[in-house]
């Protein structure tokens, strides 16, 4: 795939001291033509260079200038982590620093015709792994804080984060039944699928309402819908297509609490006597599982499936942790 050029960048400078190191911060946002929108941070040390911050820095990124930066930071949804570059030889190492590993991104495939934005990702891959992110408040005081997931493929390259937007009374009175709404962004911070449920009852005893949700992508373009089927003693879901018409059906265990071993929920045909694909809820060990509810998932879908239905099974394994493992511990 050829590169593709910023159609625009806004580029902003500003002088600020780094462990009394006289340094220039530098913020970039790069646009792009088809929508998206990258944003970059660097900061350079100028100790040496006195006249640097008042100087046009036109080199920055042209590869003029022969001080590289001290740190880029990425802008990744929701997070600000620190990504090491090569330091100045006049800035020194502390003491028992240790950098911060990059994260690999999945290289950004062809999007075929008729594909929505952001899902050509799924277009590759027959595996997603779905690694809930640990909140200190939530296992130190067991205060409900909004849930945040890195979604990688089978290598380990990251292809979406995912993040919840909730309020703190519906987190802490509702609990595992609450409402929400999950933001999926792609590598870029693009905003690819929105997932939305609604607030249900959570008794086997009320059929008439049942656990549901709705898929969208791009936002606001319903893709898809998990619907939750009553029976007796066996969590069952229905995935529905943009039309409500049923497509799959997802068949759990009777008891989903097991442990020591991975917790099973098989994606079957419509008659339920072909498999198709599988959502597992991955043993985490004795003291993530005693003192958490941040759990792990593996889904696992046929690599000519549509890519809608990818981003909906992607929406049922979320409901799946929901509804049976965000329990306080």
């Amino acid at each position: 795939m050829p590169a593709v050029s910023p159609a625009a960048y806004r580029r902003e400078t500003e002088s600020c001291s780094l462990g009394g190191t006289r340094a220039l911060l530098i913020s970039v946002r790069l646009y792009f033509s088809d929508g998206y929108c990258s944003s970059y941070r660097f900061i350079e040390d100028i100790s040496a260079e006195p006249s640097m911050a008042a100087q046009d820095d036109k080199g920055a990124f042209d590869g003029n200038s022969n001080k590289p930066p001290v740190y880029a930071i990425g802008l990744q949804p929701h997070r600000n982590d620190v990504f090491p570059a090569p330091l100045p030889s006049g800035v020194p190492m502390p003491p028992g620093y240790v950098p911060t590993q990059v994260p690999v991104m999945m290289p950004v495939p062809q999007r075929p015709p008729g594909c929505p934005p952001g899902l050509e990702y799924l277009t590759q891959i027959d595996q997603l792994i779905v690694n809930q992110k640990v909140e200190l408040a939530e296992a130190i005081l067991g205060w409900e804080t909004n849930n945040k997931y890195m979604i990688k493929n089978s290598v380990g390259q990251q292809v979406f984060y995912a993040a919840e937007e909730n309020d703190c009374c519906n987190r802490q009175f509702c609990g595992p039944l609450r409402s929400f709404v999950l933001h999926v962004q792609d590598n870029f911070g693009q905003e690819v699928i929105t997932i939305t449920r609604p607030l249900r009852c959570g008794s086997c005893c009320c059929p008439c309402c049942l656990q549901e949700l709705e898929v969208q992508s791009p936002p606001g373009i319903p893709v898809g819908y998990v619907v939750q089927d009553w029976h007796l003693y066996l969590p069952k879901f229905t995935i529905q297509n943009e039309r409500k018409e049923p497509v799959l059906k997802i068949v759990g265990p009777f008891c989903p609490c097991k442990c020591c071993a991975d917790v099973n929920f098989e994606v079957k045909s419509l008659d339920e006597t072909a498999m198709v694909g599988r959502i597992t809820k991955q043993w985490t060990g004795f003291l993530r599982e005693a003192c958490t509810d941040a759990d792990n998932f593996g889904i696992e879908f046929p690599m000519d499936l549509d890519v809608k239905m990818k981003a909906v099974m992607l929406g049922a394994c979320f409901l799946i942790d929901f509804m049976f493992f965000e329990h306080n511990k």
